[in-house]
């Protein structure tokens, strides 16, 4: 175990600072820990006890009735759209049985909870009271059911009209001296609709700074593709899942974040498909999957879904893709033409010289004790791509949160163009979506570098000249409150500061605004990380209602695949006192903007057919709106990729020549990752097991290589501190428990976002500024 203090760094002249994990936002670990229990891992996933886990969490959180009403129209065509993740629906026939799984259905009994909090609960409950619970305790106290604002100087919520609330937004937006001195964030949950209104009364008001989510996930994976391919999005279709000879899934745990996508590698290998899975920890969901709709399935044990398990270590995922691509590249020197598709590389690419010039300067045997791979394993990976043609490749946070995220994407297009295999059925790019509609709300603007011509668009649809100067990303829009040069923040859902890197910096940048908004369904812990005075606004959830003066509403989303269809909800509102996302973006707007504004905010609102038909106006590929999105199904969106109409300055794919990364860690210092919990989606924790993992009653956990475990002098139930040196700061994360795991040495795995206060402000994505949350240098020392 590293010994080292703090005294040996300073004696070599650095100036440091000590950022330690306080209370204050939440990262603070508790005073006895829950009573840790290590179980077997997991080697399959669903099945039983996924149904009975599901039922089970609709039963204790929701009234029966509606549990029974939710159940089957999630996900079903006329229905609502999971809030869970962004994973298609099948074109043809669902489920009847319920087209979710266990985790969607934990969305739904957390959104939709029989349980609300009103004025009693805030005024029995202060501020302070409140930080002291978990994010678990504060996630389940249940539904919001009125606006709230917290006074400069108070120590408790309180009620206020909606009336009251946008004029407190309107007048504290007005007073400021530019309009870039306000932040705009957003949730992936929004729909098109609240999504298109949003941005368009922030650039109307004068500003891009509207930083998302998507900032801090996929935002490298747009990067990279739209260098390469001409377009931020993945190029293939669930059907073509279905038909691929060999899918890769490279770091991405589906069984957890995406488990529908388990179903779609079913059919995968049921039409004869292979499975190569690329991550530090092997996953349950991508060994073996028990298809709870399919009984046949549960009686005879599932189906094996992974064939080559390549366990690589943290961030060795560039110079494994390379391996194998010099592999493939030995063996069509040994049979030209056998290997490499010749016609789609000579006529629909570029840079492909330049890349095998590059690539020949790599020697393999590096290469391989850079991955951590066996080089027996590199080469059966080869042989499987070699004789394959339609390969996908599919992949989430585990490639885009490094310093060279943007890279590790390019490299995953460069192994595709290899083999011809994008723009054809069966192969192409799968970037695996987290939030529900993260992608479809950067399509309808939802962006702080938007593009010229989206802006024209808005200029002559609405009369007004909109900003073209950049905005804040997440980490900028963070910088600059915590700097003083943002003084409002707005969140249009989400939980911000339990979402981003940095923790204690960021919950000291909110601290320093004027004003905080949250629009939200439930409380989360960013609402007790508040400005100078405080709002919560609660807004109707996906399961609810909506009904306008034009009678019920439904919105819009789009998934993954770039699929745009309709949700809408299926019960009666919990509270009379919520509105919809777009009221409040409309109230908030006129009460910003009053009789200035060049758009009629009440009609938006009185049908939102009236919203689609501004979004058709403005973005390419909605033409038809209202009618196509009424076909059971909904339609899909235009995408170069998938038709090989590259839209890059040459018309082209692009090859790029990238560098193996060479980032190292010191002596005794441990390269640390951050994962979810099976109990857990994003940010809201539904309970505190781990199931597949053998993980149960407790999150703030280590996950450490045996060896590595002997070798610090640690034991396994040992408590400990992690602590991360970055730029002349120190940062802490207090007490977590050793466990031992099967992870490669040197690499631990935490979970988020109990430690993301080690990631530090200033390391992200180049290209991207996704935040680096799997690739943290920390030391552990045993806690005293």
């Amino acid at each position: 175990m590293e010994k080292k203090n703090n005294t040996s760094v300073e004696e070599k002249g650095h100036n440091i600072v000590v950022m330690d994990s306080r209370r204050v936002s939440g990262a603070q670990p508790p005073e006895t820990f829950t009573g840790l229990k290590v179980g077997k891992i997991q080697d399959k996933a669903a099945g039983v006890k996924g149904v009975t886990t599901a039922l089970g969490h609709a039963s204790k959180y929701m009234a029966p009735g509606k549990a029974f009403k939710t159940m089957f129209k999630l996900n079903q065509k006329g229905g609502f759209d999971c809030p869970g993740c962004a994973w298609p629906d099948p074109d043809d026939e669902r489920s009847k049985l319920g087209e979710y799984c266990e985790n969607g259905m934990k969305a739904i009994a957390e959104e939709a909870q029989k349980k609300t909090i009103d004025r009693v609960f805030f005024a029995h409950n202060s501020i302070a009271e409140m930080r002291e619970w978990s994010d678990y305790e504060i996630g389940k106290k249940g539904r919001l059911s009125e606006p709230l604002v917290l006074r400069e100087g108070s120590t408790h919520y309180e009620p206020i009209s909606w009336e009251e609330a946008f004029k407190m937004i309107g007048e504290e937006l007005r007073g400021l001296d530019t309009p870039d001195r306000a932040v705009f964030y957003t949730s992936g949950r929004a729909s098109n609709e609240a999504a298109f209104l949003y941005q368009l009364f922030v650039r109307e008001y004068g500003t891009n700074n509207l930083p998302d989510c998507s900032n801090m996930c996929h935002e490298s994976s747009g990067q990279g593709l739209s260098q390469t391919v001409g377009i931020g999005k993945g190029s293939v279709t669930l059907t073509d899942l279905y038909e691929a000879e060999v899918v890769m899934v490279i770091g991405q745990n589906p069984g957890t974040n995406h488990p529908r996508m388990l179903s779609a590698l079913e059919r995968c290998k049921e039409n004869g498909g292979k499975i190569i899975t690329v991550n530090p920890l092997p996953e349950a969901g991508l060994q073996k999957f028990i298809n709870p709709q399919r009984p046949g399935k549960m009686l005879t044990g599932g189906t094996k879904l992974t064939d080559l398990f390549l366990q690589v270590k943290i961030n060795g995922d560039i110079a494994l893709l390379k391996a194998i691509m010099l592999q493939l590249l030995h063996e069509e020197r040994k049979n030209p033409g056998t290997v490499f598709d010749w016609d789609f590389i000579q006529e629909k690419t570029d840079g492909y010289e330049a890349f095998i010039e590059s690539l020949k300067q790599h020697d393999f045997e590096d290469l391989v004790k850079a991955s951590g791979v066996s080089r027996e394993q590199i080469k059966e990976a080869a042989q499987m791509l070699k004789k394959s043609k339609k390969i996908i490749i599919c992949w989430a946070m585990g490639l885009t949160q490094h310093e060279n995220g943007v890279d590790n994407i390019r490299e995953v297009v460069n192994l595709l163009l290899l083999k011809g295999s994008i723009g054809k059925p069966g192969a192409g790019t799968c970037p695996v979506r987290g939030h529900s509609n993260v992608q479809g709300d950067r399509t309808v603007g939802i962006w702080e570098a938007p593009k010229p011509a989206f802006l024209d668009k808005l200029k002559e649809t609405f009369g007004f000249e909109p900003p073209r100067k950049h905005g804040f990303a997440v980490v900028d829009a963070i910088k600059a409150m915590h700097e003083g040069e943002a003084s409002v923040f707005f969140a249009l859902g989400g939980n911000f500061l339990s979402a981003t890197p940095d923790t204690e910096y960021t919950a000291e940048a909110l601290q320093r605004c004027n004003l905080t908004v949250q629009v939200s369904t439930k409380l989360n812990r960013s609402h007790l990380i508040h400005g100078k005075r405080a709002l919560i606004l609660p807004c109707l959830g996906r399961t609810d209602q909506d009904m306008q003066e034009g009678g019920q509403q439904f919105v819009s989303v789009e998934n993954s695949m770039g699929v745009v269809h309709t949700s809408q909800g299926v019960l009666t509102p919990p509270s009379d006192k919520l509105k919809s996302e777009p009221a409040i973006i409309a109230g908030v707007a006129k009460a910003t903007l009053g009789a200035d504004s060049k758009v009629d905010w009440d009609k938006m609102i009185q049908n939102y057919d009236h919203i689609r038909d501004a979004i058709e106006q403005v973005v390419p590929g909605f033409e038809d709106y209202n009618q196509r999105v009424r076909e059971p199904g909904g339609f899909y969106l235009p995408n170069g990729a998938r038709e090989q109409k590259f839209n890059t300055p040459s018309g082209k794919a692009i090859f790029s020549v990238t560098a193996v990364p060479n980032k190292q860690v010191g002596d005794g210092e441990f390269i640390m990752m951050t994962v979810r919990s099976h109990d857990q989606f994003n940010t809201t924790i539904y309970g505190l097991n781990d199931r597949y993992r053998g993980i149960y009653n407790e999150r703030r956990v280590v996950m450490m290589n045996q060896e590595d475990i002997v070798q610090a002098g640690l034991k396994s139930g040992q408590v400990v501190d992690l602590i991360g040196q970055y730029k002349g700061q120190v940062r802490t994360a207090r007490k977590f428990i050793v466990v031992p795991y099967d992870i490669p040495r040197r690499c631990i795995a935490t979970y988020f976002p109990e430690a993301n206060v080690l990631v530090p402000i200033d390391a992200y994505a180049k290209g991207s500024k996704t935040p680096e949350s799997k690739w943290v240098a920390v030391q552990i020392r045993m806690h005293e």
